[in-house]
């Protein structure tokens, strides 16, 4: 299994992210924070790569942190506790903790998922195994990450690379506004 380019960046400017662009890319994927302070990133820092999967994982720090799905405590076979409805039987351990208080509707604190997660995952393979299971996290978590605060650049109607040339034309214009350019 080839192992997918991950490339983090700071660029604090246009033309930074401009130059770095060209020389460097063009990816398919482009993730920044839209908030301040930024989560799991740095001030003005960029995660690019061409498998979504690869840049949602880089961002939660997911191989760095040794994060894995297991069954809950709480899991539909162990009767003896009690679960919430919303909650699935799968937790990601070494969830990151800056994501307790996300807004999102599939994980809770402590990377408990909900059941949101094992409902989308493909009907062709039934079985909710960890493998499934965490395919179907990162599906939902792409659809997810702007509503908790992320920029996330993918292609558009069958492009190969990000759709950024919006984001540039309006940070061209803060920029411009600001006196910068």
């Amino acid at each position: 299994m080839a192992v997918e380019l991950i490339t983090r960046k700071v660029l604090a400017g246009l033309k930074e992210f401009k130059t770095f662009w060209q020389n460097n890319g063009p990816y398919r994927y482009a993730l920044t924070s839209k908030e301040f302070p930024p989560v799991l990133l740095e001030e003005e820092e960029w995660i690019f790569s061409n498998d979504i999967v690869a840049l949602l994982k880089e961002l939660m720090q997911y191989n760095q942190q040794k994060m894995k799905l297991i069954k809950a405590p709480f899991n539909l076979a162990n009767k003896s506790v009690l679960r919430p409805e919303e909650l699935s039987e799968w937790k990601i351990t070494n969830f990151p903790e800056e994501w307790n208080g996300a807004d999102c509707d599939i994980f809770v604190p402590q990377g408990h998922l909900t059941s949101k997660v094992v409902h989308t995952i493909d009907e062709t393979k039934k079985t909710g195994d960890a493998k499934n299971v965490e395919r179907s996290f990162f599906i939902c978590l792409e659809q997810e990450i702007e509503k908790m605060g992320y920029l996330l650049f993918k292609p558009r109607q069958g492009a190969k690379r990000a759709a950024v040339q919006t984001y540039l034309k309006e940070w061209e214009v803060d920029e411009s506004d600001a006196g910068l350019s």
